[in-house]
């Protein structure tokens, strides 16, 4: 049964705890979009240094979050890192796989376009590769943000500083308090519910050629087709 008195003389903890998870899981997701965004474009031509950072990035992702977080705290103690580390890492194998199938689908004789127009491999990757493989990529942040927001919820293993909404859960669970454990669920389910949906938003106004099937560059397609041809 859950006690609606304890609820609402908690609610300045929940907000506090949803600012927490937010910025938790922001940090995270916005640190392992960049890196992998790096590595991506600088492997994505270079077949071992790729293989290398897949593998990396499976192997990390294989790891328990339980036995990351723990191995941590001798190290970092108990401090922003020991909760954001892990977070980050978790994202790699997502946003990796995500960015380099999205710049791999980009079409060969588009870029055979892009080259024979005089674009730069800076200009090119910029104006052309990155604009057509953001359905992939924006996807990749889709599942990336949804699944740290669940995971965050391990950091409430590293008791009240850093626990976010899964402070909640863990001590809710060390007590017997269903109710405690139903404060923290709920709002990590709504928050996965709202950043999926607003990416997918996101996705739509940045790739509007995707819904109409409709070129992102039209000269640029004209030329590939003329190269083709």
């Amino acid at each position: 049964m859950i006690d609606v008195a304890w609820a609402v003389d908690h609610l300045d903890d929940l907000a506090w705890r949803t600012v927490q998870h937010i910025f938790l899981a922001g940090v995270a997701v916005a640190v392992g979009f960049v890196v992998s965004l790096g590595l991506s474009i600088w492997v994505v031509r270079r077949s071992r240094a790729r293989a290398l950072l897949l593998t990396l990035s499976s192997v990390l992702y294989t790891i328990p979050s339980l036995a990351l977080f723990a191995a941590l705290v001798p190290v970092t103690g108990l401090s922003i890192l020991t909760a954001e580390i892990p977070l980050t890492l978790y994202t790699l194998v997502i946003f990796v796989r995500n960015i380099l199938a999205g710049l791999d689908a980009v079409p060969a004789d588009v870029i055979e376009a892009a080259d024979a127009m005089g674009y730069s491999r800076r200009e090119r990757l910029r104006r052309v590769e990155l604009p057509l493989a953001l359905p992939l990529v924006v996807g990749g942040l889709r599942l990336a943000s949804v699944s740290t927001i669940g995971l965050v919820t391990i950091s409430g293993i590293l008791g009240d500083a850093f626990g976010g909404l899964g402070y909640f859960i863990f001590d809710g669970y060390r007590r017997t308090f269903p109710t405690e454990i139903w404060f923290g669920g709920i709002p990590v389910i709504v928050l996965a519910v709202v950043a999926d949906l607003a990416l997918l938003r996101l996705q739509a106004r940045l790739t509007p050629w995707a819904r109409t099937n409709q070129p992102i560059d039209p000269t640029l397609t004209a030329a590939a087709r003329a190269g083709a041809g």
